[in-house]
Parts: C-alpha cells; structure tokens; sequence
C-alpha cells in the first residue's frame, strides 16, 4: 500500500518536542489521532483526538480503516509497547511506524547500563513472579511498572524472595520536565510520592539465583509425593530436548514439575498440564505461578483421553501418570512426523505395554534404577527406588 492509512507515533514524555519531522507531518495530516489521555495531552491533540475506550479495544480504529488515523504509543511501540498488538490486526502495508527512544532505553540511559546486558520486563498487568526465572545476584533489571503503589508492592516482593539488598532506582516521568530518578534498598524503599509513568532499575543482591540445570530439586515444588523425583526428572527433561517456542503435552501431570522445567529449559515453549485429580491439580497451579509461568502453562482438568481433543496441538507428549494401550494408540493417531512422545512407568503392567511398543515401533527403552543413601539403624545403607521404565520416540 503506497499510503498506509494508520501511522503508530512513539512519544516521550517530552512531548511535542521529541518528534520527528515525519511523525510531526503525521499527526498533522490525520483526520483522528487515537491514545491515552496523557498521551493525548502531551501531544497537544485538540478535537481530533480520541482516549481509548475502557477496557480497552481496537475496534474504534479498525472501524475507520481507509481514513487518516494516528495513534500514539509510549516510546518505542515495537519494545515492550503496543505496536504488536496493534499491528497483529493490520495487513502488511496498512501501517507505518515512527518510534521514539523506549522508556527503558531512556533508563539503561540514565543508569549507564549497556542495554544489551539487561533483563527488560513490562509488569505493568503480569505477576512479579515472572522475576523467578531471570533474577540473578549481580545481575542488572529495568522494569516498567503500573503505578508508584506497584513500587513499594515490588520491593516487598523482592525482600521476601531474598532480594531486599538490591538496589532500586526509582525512576519517574523519563525524558520529561517531570524526571526524577531516587535510589533505595528495596528492603527500605518507603517511597509513598511516585508519579506516573515509573520505571526502575534493579540491581539484584542477596538470596542466589534459581538453578537453570534440568531436575531442580523436589522442595521447590508443592506436591503430594506424586511428583517425578529429581534424578528422574532430569532424564525425562533430557529425553524431551525442549527446542524454544515448542508445545508440550504433560498428560497425568501431579505437581506440573515436568511443564514447569520444559518451560523454563527454552524460550517460548509452553505447555498444557493434564490431570484428574483435584487436589493435584491445585498444586499444578500453584508451581505455575510460583514460577511465574501460569501464562505458559494451562491446566486441564480431567483423564487424559476425555481432553485430548482440546489441546492444541503438541510438539512433544509426555506420560507421567495413567499411561494405557488406549491412551498410547490415541496419542500415536494424532501424532505428526517429527513429534516426541515420552512415557515413563513404574507398574509391571506398564512395563509390559512399553515394551511392546518399542518391539513394535522402535525408540529408546530405558530402565533406571536409582539408590540413596539413608540411615539404616546406627549405620547407613542404600534405599532403592522403584526402577523407572522411560519409552521415547520420535514418530
């Protein structure tokens, strides 16, 4: 299209002033010009402008396709903005974009951090737990936050994660005649005067990172002993190769220990959590948001052949619980060149079935047999585990 209908103008809280020639002209030309109220009145919009609707929706803006629409966005639309989930609704060629100099660019900025070593994160509607996986002592975070409330919710959190030595900048209005930047332990931040839009910068000190090898330890899970055991979790994660933005199916899954570590072991992997019982399905939830992943684990309750048919569609599969030659022959039908399936059975009857898939189809048949030492009166002496039989296969 040689002339887009919608342009997406970043602006900082300079206003009028940090624009462009190209995204002044814009904002002239439209006939409507979309964006939050203090959007809007930075940029000095008058009559033609538009707040978007609450709650919010596109569909003002797409009702008006063919005209001369602008829309204005914090900084730079495309990082951590809303240009993504403006554009997911456009054609190629419907739409131009002008950015301005990101919130977090203008903190890394201000803090004299290389950019491309810090963890940027929008929590501005997402749980803090989503800190879980990334924080690290030493290492360097910017995040942008709802309000200054937030704020003080983020050092609580921190100082109950064992982060209260971190270091916070607490950073106001970027860009702006508003800046201001102040700096506190998060164990000590009692702020109560911070002004919307608020960044802050996240020097991390204190309690040590989450480990990122496969088989975390089982303590770090809620679950009622029905969960894959840490050695044997380990093998399992390295049997599923998780591949980043791959799906994961974790059918009989107890404590989720299995989605929680595929999701944590690539980018983007996600994974839907499937068990029947209630109790345990509780605690699936639980471990997903204390991991911060409940936005890439989504539970099902109920047997694992009653839902199958509204799981969206797996890269990898992975028994953990209840496996039968029903459920198997179902799985094999709906799986495509190139999935994975990975069966781990602690039955004789299960073992039996595994065994004649393998004769049947091929794959890699392992038998584990693990023992720790544990105290055998005044003494010490081996405690054996149940072997674990573990199919995999990739069709």
């Amino acid at each position: 299209m040689a002339n887009p209908w919608l342009t997406i103008i970043g602006l900082g809280e300079d206003g009028l002033e940090g624009l462009t020639g190209a995204s002044l002209a814009a904002l002239d030309a439209a006939d409507l010009v979309f964006g939050a109220p203090r959007h809007l009145e930075l940029a000095r919009i008058g009559d033609k402008g538009r707040a978007w609707p609450i709650p919010f929706s596109l569909e003002p803006v797409l009702a008006l396709r063919g005209r001369r629409i602008a829309i204005l966005a914090s900084g730079d639309p495309f990082w951590h903005g809303a240009g993504g989930s403006i554009v997911g609704h456009l054609d190629a060629g419907e739409w131009r974009s002008f950015p301005a100099p990101s919130t977090l660019s203008l903190a890394a900025s201000a803090l004299g951090w290389r950019l491309e070593d810090v963890i940027c994160l929008a929590l501005h509607a997402e749980p803090f737990e989503q800190l879980v996986p990334l924080i690290a002592p030493g290492g360097n975070l910017i995040v942008t936050l709802r309000d200054g409330a937030a704020v003080r919710d983020l050092a609580t959190w921190l100082t109950s994660k064992g982060f209260g030595a971190s270091n916070l900048w607490v950073m106001e209005a970027l860009g702006g005649p508003r800046e201001r930047i102040r700096e506190t332990p998060a164990s000590l931040c009692t702020f109560t005067d911070i002004a919307h839009p608020v960044t802050v910068g996240i020097q991390a000190l204190g309690a040590r990172a989450l480990p990122r090898a496969s088989g975390l330890p089982n303590d770090l899970f809620a679950h009622d002993g029905q969960i894959t055991k840490q050695p044997v979790r380990a093998l399992t994660l390295s049997a599923l190769t998780p591949r980043p933005g791959e799906h994961l199916w974790d059918l009989g899954a107890g404590s989720g220990s299995i989605s929680v570590e595929f999701c944590l072991s690539a980018p983007g992997t996600t994974a839907s959590a499937v068990e029947a019982r209630p109790a345990r399905a509780e605690n699936i939830k639980r471990n997903a948001a204390e991991f911060g992943l409940d936005h890439r684990i989504t539970l099902f309750e109920g047997k694992s052949l009653d839902v199958l048919s509204d799981l969206p569609d797996p890269d990898v599969i992975f028994i953990g619980g209840g496996a039968s030659q029903d459920l198997i022959h179902a799985l094999w039908d709906i799986m495509t060149p190139g999935t994975s399936l990975v069966v781990n059975a602690v039955t004789l009857e299960t073992e039996t079935l595994l065994t004649r898939w393998h004769a049947e189809k091929g794959g890699h048949l392992l038998r584990v047999e693990l023992s720790e030492a544990a105290p055998l009166g005044t003494m010490r002496g081996w405690e054996r585990a149940r072997p674990v039989i573990q199919w995999s296969i990739t069709k």
